[in-house]
């Protein structure tokens, strides 16, 4: 997790598709869903209107601690 007063430069954050977060995480595409909704698992970004990928930097971060992982809230 990073300090709610600071914000992550994403410049050179890579971004994952749904096969590299499978992979990484070891969940199912539903699983994945399931826990974004619930605020569980990194939220989504939108690459288009079908494709959409996940930042490498907050998929390490819940690897490194999912029971404990919350999504940032955005205002």
């Amino acid at each position: 997790m990073i300090d709610d007063n600071c914000a992550r430069d994403r410049r050179k954050d890579r971004l994952l598709r749904i096969a590299q977060v499978k992979d990484r995480t070891g969940l199912s595409i539903a699983t994945v869903y399931r826990r974004e909704a619930v605020g569980t698992f990194p939220a989504r970004v939108r690459l288009g209107p079908r494709s959409v990928a996940w930042y490498e930097s907050d998929i390490d971060d819940f690897v490194a601690a999912p029971a404990e992982y919350q999504a940032e809230r955005v205002a």
